[in-house]
């Protein structure tokens, strides 16, 4: 079994050893008879776990192999899936669950984002360097970009005139001009740069860092890091707000989600979660962050910042999206090779 500190060695990102796919004790759906069973002793209602306060797995859709990270367009109506071994993009009509798409794309592709006006798909290719352009009126790759050393995640700013890239490989964040799709600016930042995400008035860019367990906060006038914030161990996604006030970090190796003041750049609050948290995403109205890890989607009111549910079903998580509407929530099942749907009612 490999050990957390060999693991925080610079590491190739789809060769996670299995002792972290499988950090928790038991299978998911060992856990889910758990706590029905749990519930039938204590003499309450038997409550499915994936209908957990409001919640629902309402469906489940098959994709390529290991899907990474998912985005939903602007208008609702289509979900992009990076499937990083079958090296593809799965376009998922959300109106009937079913894939309508499937684009080749680069080796390996991790990260997905798309344009404010939904007319462009950004999807970072690990091992290639690269990021794939995708026109989403035809869905076919227009331009494919050099990034940098091992790209993951990719964020747009409000305007869609820039995309900010993390390059893990060459500790560097890479500024693209959506205009001409060339680099314009590359910035240093902490030791293994993961997750990216920009405030929504387009001022900072908070760049999570996996080995250096710190957050990079740019300035985008001058793509210069202004802050460094101490987070957890291991952090890699990072959501922000719609108001901008705070930024909630998932840090994998140590269970637990840093929320960041934007105002102050410091972690305000710690929140206790299970099984290697690692996407984040906030809902539109700003009161959930939704996480996901090994086995569920951890759903967190944002103002206490307390845990308020745990929607079992999901399989080694690593990302969701939410619905413009916030009515419903995509994660990927990296083991699975699939999409959970998950409505909240």
């Amino acid at each position: 079994m490999t050990s957390q500190t060999t693991t925080h060695a610079r590491r190739p990102r789809p060769a996670r050893p299995r002792w972290w796919r499988r950090r928790e004790t038991y299978p998911a759906t060992f856990a889910l008879a758990l706590m029905l069973t749990a519930g039938a002793v204590s003499g309450l209602a038997a409550t499915p776990a994936w209908a957990a306060c409001g919640y629902h797995i309402t469906a489940t859709i098959p994709v390529g192999q290991s899907p990474e990270d998912v985005a939903v367009t602007p208008n609702g109506t289509r979900a992009y899936v990076a499937n990083g071994n079958a090296n593809t993009v799965s376009v998922i009509n959300t109106a009937t669950n079913h894939v309508t798409a499937t684009i080749s794309v680069g080796m390996y592709p991790l990260g997905v984002a798309v344009s404010p006006d939904g007319s462009r798909v950004y999807v970072t290719d690990y091992f290639s360097g690269t990021m794939s352009v995708i026109s989403t009126a035809t869905n076919k790759i227009t331009a494919t970009i050099g990034v940098g050393v091992t790209p993951l995640q990719v964020a747009l700013n409000p305007a869609g005139t820039r995309a900010y890239v993390a390059s893990t490989g060459s500790d560097t964040v890479a500024v693209i001009s959506t205009a001409t799709n060339t680099v314009t600016a590359t910035i240093p930042v902490g030791s293994n740069p993961d997750g990216v995400a920009v405030t929504p008035n387009g001022a900072r860019v908070y760049v999570t860092n996996s080995v250096g367990n710190t957050v990079s906060v740019i300035n985008t006038a001058t793509n210069t890091v202004t802050a460094t914030i101490p987070v957890g161990f291991g952090p890699f996604s990072v959501a922000v707000t719609p108001n901008g006030a705070r930024a909630y970090v998932t840090n994998w190796v140590d269970d637990t989600i840093s929320v960041i003041s934007t105002a102050t750049n410091t972690v305000t609050d710690t929140i206790s979660v299970s099984a290697a948290p690692y996407g984040a995403a906030v809902s539109p109205n700003g009161t959930r962050a939704y996480i996901t890890t090994n086995i569920s989607l951890v759903v967190i009111n944002t103002a206490t910042n307390k845990v308020i549910a745990n929607v079992y079903g999901l399989d080694n998580s690593h990302s969701v999206a939410v619905s413009p509407n916030g009515t419903h929530l995509y994660a990927t099942n990296y083991d699975m090779n699939t999409v959970s749907v998950i409505t909240h009612m």
